[in-house]
């Protein structure tokens, strides 16, 4: 394919590396410089689809930003697609993993292993939902070699006040990069994972996470009573000189007060790079030693370590050819919990420290693990089997080139997408899309508790209930910030939304419908935010997206349909840490807690409420049954005569489908009537969710 040249200037025609480099991959070369209707800056995997879509509905596109590689993190080391409910992915995305299929279809791509070795590679799959990080590169160059879509790699968008981003009566007419090239356009789309382009144009965004307060929601804000998963099951010291405050805290844990329950702040969960790795010595690298190692930062993993916890074997996910994504597991692992926080508004020298920082803690964390005489010899003996993938990322000494930057900023529009749009307790009146994934956030901080123990904060994963819609006014701005910028990435959302909105294949959704909306409002010469929607929808479903669910989504109750005083979990103060779910329905309210069939005889709550006038009321308790529930779950009833002890089999399914009813009883106005279950004893997982008081005759 021949590059186009000016007399201006040349832009050199990257070739692919890491598996993908040959002739016939080489990428469309642009101008410095020059017009096309629709500009995608940041060479996503949104940005692709968004470039296949314009270019499909006759636009002329180009894609621009800072990278030298396509498809951001689908092709940066995350090939085990978190995709949740895969009938809702549709269109250009559901295109992408049908696009990977046909290339495991060919014998010559089972290089290390035989297909019929490979679990999750099956007869009758339309696409291919785990893959090397080379396919996935491979796909991306096919798409814009067959669209011709111009890709200019290496390019940096001036983020200084007035330099990048040229604007006349509430439009962008240009962007200009660091190197003084200027692309204009119609309309822009910002395809970043950082939300550049829509904060140097002006665009109203948030960073951290809200107050549950804002936005009516459970899961926002400071999680510290929900914080079970991922965490610490040991009590590890956290001083330099163990026992001693004085002494100073162990690196990677922060100092001070980490918030109250649910408040806002400013802290962002955590980043990690997706690392492919193998253990087949034909295609293996050790792990290397960083240059800048500092041992003393994984005292406290040692710690850990030698208390017996095991959690670091949990996410090496096969991929095909025997390698891994491998991903962050248990309390101190491949995050790197704390050091993020100021990178999405960070100039580009300070991210650049940012990233060195996070390659070193994760080679170091491998090498340490790995190596270090002190590491049990069982942990050791198993890393060190390990190592990089000889054959992927190689001009980047086999380290993926990009991080998983989980959340940075969130564009804030008049459509902010929260927690209750994605139970399906707010109306979405405007489908483009789907999202299914849990609601999941890594860990934001590491401090040390009340007890003088290590904890980590932050980490969230709830079912929303079932797939959900997202709303076209998620990805438009207010209009009078800018009239032609859609931004199908960092989307209007809360941080919890996000948590769940943030998977690859939703992003190449919105990327397609985002394109879609772009050429519209060329065609009939209007703002973004008036493109009417039923023609927009009408396309986009012509174009094979999924706009709505035709399954059944969780059975959820609420408080108010409920006669008589009620008391949900979410309303408790509760001895110890229950973990917070609503995988399995029917539930009251936002979900359900559970002991995770754990610390038996620590955990307990305490359900109690005043009645609104003395007489007998029937009580019922609420749960969710399964065959790893306990069978002996203590329930204790509080009432005007006493106390009533009851055993609840929580296996079997309540009498009554939600609920189990546990007698009647006397209660007084003047008095609290209080339930009270415990864990102490039980043979199974413990179930509280909800507590009825039916007054009757």
């Amino acid at each position: 394919m021949k590059s186009i040249v000016s007399t201006k200037s040349i832009l050199l025609i990257f070739l692919l590396v890491g598996g993908c480099a040959s002739t016939s991959n080489q990428a469309v070369a642009v101008e410095s410089g020059g017009d096309a209707d629709v500009v995608i800056y940041g060479p996503t995997s949104a940005a692709v689809a968004a470039a296949v879509q314009v270019k499909r509905m006759g636009k002329s596109v180009i894609i621009v930003g800072p990278d030298k590689h396509l498809g951001g993190l689908s092709a940066g080391g995350l090939g085990w697609t978190d995709s949740g409910n895969k009938t809702v992915i549709g269109g250009i995305s559901r295109e992408f993993y049908q696009r990977i299929r046909k290339y495991y279809d060919k014998p010559a791509t089972w290089k290390w292993q035989k297909s019929s070795e490979y679990k999750r590679y099956r007869a009758g799959d339309d696409g291919q939902w785990t893959f090397e990080p080379h396919i996935a590169e491979q796909v991306f160059e096919d798409f814009v070699r067959e669209y011709k879509i111009p890709v200019v790699r290496d390019e940096w968008l001036d983020r200084a006040p007035g330099k990048g981003v040229t604007k006349k009566n509430g439009r962008i007419i240009s962007i200009t990069m660091l190197s003084g090239k200027t692309y204009r356009g119609k309309m822009f789309i910002d395809a970043t994972y950082e939300g550049d382009l829509l904060a140097a144009a002006g665009v109203t965004y948030a960073v951290g996470r809200e107050a549950n307060s804002q936005y009516g929601e459970t899961l926002n804000g400071v999680q510290i009573k929900n914080a079970r998963k991922h965490q610490f099951t040991k009590s590890i010291d956290p001083y330099i000189v163990p026992g001693d405050p004085t002494s100073g805290l162990l690196p990677r844990i922060h100092a001070g007060s980490p918030g109250k329950q649910g408040e806002a702040d400013k802290r962002l969960q955590a980043y990690n790079y997706r690392v492919c790795l193998t253990k087949n010595p034909k295609n293996r690298v050790p792990f290397p030693k960083p240059a800048d190692y500092d041992v003393k930062q994984y005292e406290l993993l040692l710690r850990a370590l030698k208390a017996g916890e095991r959690h670091i074997k949990g996410k090496f996910d096969m991929l095909p050819n025997l390698k891994t994504d491998t991903n962050n597991h248990g309390s101190f692992s491949t995050d790197n919990i704390g050091m993020n926080y100021d990178y999405p508004d960070a100039s580009y020298a300070r991210r650049r420290e940012i990233l060195k920082e996070h390659e070193t803690y994760q080679k170091g964390y491998f090498y340490f693990l790995a190596n270090d005489p002190r590491v049990p010899e069982d942990v050791r003996t198993w890393m060190s089997q390990w190592g990089l993938a000889k054959d992927e990322f190689k001009d980047n000494g086999h380290w993926p080139h990009q991080i998983y930057v989980r959340e940075a900023r969130r564009m804030v529009s008049d459509f902010v997408v929260a927690e209750p749009h994605l139970r399906g307790k707010t109306p979405t009146p405007r489908s483009v899309g789907m999202g299914s994934y849990n609601m999941d956030s890594h860990n934001t901080q590491r401090y040390v508790d009340a007890k003088g123990h290590v904890r980590n904060e932050g980490d969230i994963q709830v079912n929303p209930g079932g797939p959900y819609p997202i709303d076209y006014g998620s990805l438009v701005p207010k209009k009078d910030e800018c009239e032609n910028l859609l931004v199908p990435v960092c989307v209007s959302c809360t941080h919890i939304a996000f948590g769940s909105i943030r998977m690859e294949p939703v992003f190449m959704t919105l990327g397609q419908s985002s394109a879609t909306a772009a050429c519209f409002a060329i065609d009939d010469d209007q703002a973004v935010q008036d493109v009417p929607y039923e023609k927009l929808k009408k396309r986009l479903l012509a174009d094979k997206q999924v706009l709505e669910f035709a399954g059944k989504r969780n059975i959820v109750l609420s408080s108010a349909s409920l006669k008589g005083v009620t008391r949900d979990d979410a309303q408790l103060k509760n001895k110890g840490l229950w973990t917070y779910s609503n995988s399995q329905s029917p539930f009251v309210e936002y979900g359900y807690r559970h002991d995770n069939n754990a610390q038996k005889g620590e955990l307990s709550a305490a359900f109690s409420v005043k009645v609104p006038k003395s007489g007998k009321y029937e009580v019922r308790i609420f749960y969710t049954a399964n065959p790893n529930r306990a069978s002996n779950v203590p329930v204790t009833i509080g009432h005007a005569e006493g106390e009533t002890k009851v055993v609840v089999n929580q296996k079997k399914r309540p009498t009554h489908g939600t609920y189990l009813s546990i007698g009647t009883y006397a209660f007084k106005a003047d008095q609290p009537a209080v339930v009270t279950i415990v864990n102490k004893g039980t043979d199974g997982y413990v179930i509280i969710d909800c507590v009825q008081w039916l007054p009757k005759p």
